[in-house]
């Protein structure tokens, strides 16, 4: 029976560490993701940032997800999420310090209020209140769940002064076999090691493995120093959440997840080999604590002593290690090679690996609807370039059009897919508009490129068929027409991401209707050439690219007004 309380309340801890997670993500998360873009210019940035988002979120994983999500979008660089996931290292040790200083109260005291509080936010509230409310709840049923965890397993001390045969005997027989394989020095210490790699792969979450070492330690299951392997064990099993974040994803994002396992294991290697004197030091600066800290003997609970072990492991590894940072990066790209079937930097592949809260999705996919923007901008300036010269063999151009023009429909699907699936999730009203106008923006977008590839179609026929040359006025006429569409798209590139200014949408519009009044104007020109027994094949080409041209304008006008939310 007492299993399944230590499993109920294991379960508790975990669904308030989400709920509160969420929440927070909820409120903040878009100011999460302009920090965590903006605020890693350098290393020790870069280790702020990781510390205090996983400080607020109470999860390195969380972080470290986010991390791997980020580079697969282009957001950070490899180098940049190095520091970040320093820092969220050493921010995941304050659930340590949490749990030894709750540890010596009531937590029920604590976390049913809490959850009072919250509870009408979550039926009553709407958007931010609601997610409030579920950060109060989260807070509270974090703190419930580490109570009942605290209650349910016995206190081995308590176990050996009992009355009961029975309880004596099962206290002495656990201790008798800790003692056992204690006693076998390093083996022992890396035995205790694998148990905290399983334990923390087992229940997903350093942090919940971090409150059930440290609930064991203070009942007298386990001693000090295997709590401490244990503990080193979580630092290695806490980087698989990364991995399974990375499958599916770029490279760049692999290389992330495998320097985020390269620094733990790292850390693990060399504190191994200090072990021995590192314990007495962290016991020394346990005993140097007030006596606030101390229980009625005057012994330090064994609590603070691993949340010290915890931080000032985490604390040294990043100042020994964050100099060698431009190391590891070398070390992990070349432990995971470039990808040749991947492309090119033009387009950052949206994976289809979505993170629980929906706000923290969007970095990806607005980098995915830019890279979209970015080939249809290319394959419009070799249009461009090719549009000039009327002798050349186009075959090749016509064949990496035809590519591009295929990625942009794969993009698409990829990209709305994606979108479906976040719109399922729970997000904002702003970002539940957003998703519907990036849905609308991926499909004007291929419209584009359909247009011109049509274009450099057009123009490889009138290159093999040899029609008579246009006058120079027409020809200048033309190469203004072309400018301006292709100005059209880089604007549009430039201001594709929702929300958009009224000013950019009127700029736009100013945009779409010099496209309409060139292509009326030229398309009247070709009619008139052919009232006067021109060369009819000529023209009808000519009205042929003068259409595809302005529809281009058309969709890069549609883009504009998705992204400014105003298409109906």
């Amino acid at each position: 029976m007492t299993f399944f309380i230590i499993l109920g309340s294991l379960g508790i801890f975990l669904f308030g560490m989400k709920t509160l997670s969420e929440g927070i993500q909820k409120t903040a998360g878009e100011k999460m993701r302009q920090v965590m873009a903006t605020m890693t210019h350098n290393r020790v940035a870069g280790v702020g940032t990781g510390f205090l988002t996983t400080c607020l979120l109470q999860s390195s994983s969380a972080t470290t997800v986010i991390v791997v999500s980020f580079v697969n979008a282009g957001l950070l660089t490899l180098v940049e999420s190095i520091g970040v996931i320093m820092g969220a290292n050493l921010g995941t040790t304050l659930t340590a310090w949490i749990i030894a200083i709750v540890g010596k109260f009531s937590l029920a005291k604590i976390a049913l209020p809490i959850i009072g509080i919250g509870t009408p936010f979550i039926f009553i509230g709407k958007g931010k209140w609601k997610s409030m409310g579920e950060i109060l709840i989260g807070f509270g049923l974090l703190f419930y769940g580490l109570g009942a965890l605290k209650d349910a397993v016995p206190d081995v001390r308590s176990m050996l002064a009992s009355t009961e045969p029975e309880i004596v005997q099962k206290a002495e027989s656990w201790r008798a076999f800790i003692e056992n394989i204690s006693g076998k020095g390093y083996l022992s210490i890396l035995m205790f090691l694998a148990l905290g790699v399983l334990l923390t792969i087992a229940v997903q979450s350093s942090s919940a493995a971090m409150a059930i070492t440290v609930t064991l330690a203070l009942n007298g299951w386990i001693g000090f120093q295997e709590s401490c392997a244990i503990v080193l064990g979580e630092n290695i099993g806490t980087t698989v959440t990364a991995y399974l974040a990375s499958l599916g994803a770029n490279t760049n994002a692999k290389r992330a997840a495998r320097a985020h396992f390269t620094f733990n294991i790292l850390g693990v290697i060399w504190m191994l080999a200090a072990f021995y004197a590192f314990i007495p030091m962290v016991e020394s600066i346990g005993n140097s604590l007030p006596d606030s800290f101390r229980t009625e003997k005057h012994s330090t609970p064994i609590g603070f002593n691993l949340a010290i072990f915890h931080s000032t492991f985490n604390f040294i590894n990043i100042c020994l290690l964050i100099g060698f940072v431009p190391w590891i990066a070398r070390f992990v790209k070349k432990w995971v090679k470039d990808d040749e079937s991947e492309s090119d930097s033009r387009l950052h592949f949206i994976t289809q690996n979505l993170m629980k809260v929906g706000e923290m999705n969007f970095p990806e996919v607005q980098s995915a609807v830019e890279g979209m923007a970015d080939i249809t901008l290319e394959m419009y300036d070799d249009f461009e370039n090719m549009f000039s010269d009327r002798t050349i063999d186009l075959t090749p151009a016509v064949e990496k059009s035809k590519d591009l023009e295929n990625t942009t429909d794969q993009c698409m699907a990829d990209i709305t897919q994606y979108l479906v699936r976040l719109s399922s999730s729970e997000l904002s009203r702003r970002n539940a508009d957003d998703v519907s106008s990036m849905i609308r923006i991926v499909s004007e977008l291929e419209e584009a490129s359909d247009c011109v590839h049509r274009l450099v179609m057009l123009t490889d026929r009138r290159n093999r068929k040899g029609h008579s040359p246009f006058s120079d006025e027409t020809t200048l006429e033309l190469k203004k027409f072309t400018r301006l569409v292709g100005e059209f798209i880089t604007f549009t590139r430039n201001n594709i991401t929702p929300p958009i200014s009224l000013n950019i949408l009127k700029k736009a519009e100013e945009f779409e209707s010099i496209t309409d009044e060139m292509r009326r104007n030229l398309n009247k020109s070709s009619l008139s050439r052919m009232q006067k027994d021109g060369d009819l094949k000529r023209e009808m080409l000519q009205i042929d690219i003068n259409n595809q041209l302005e529809k281009i304008g058309n969709h890069c006008l549609n883009v504009i007004q998705s992204a400014t939310g105003t298409v109906d």
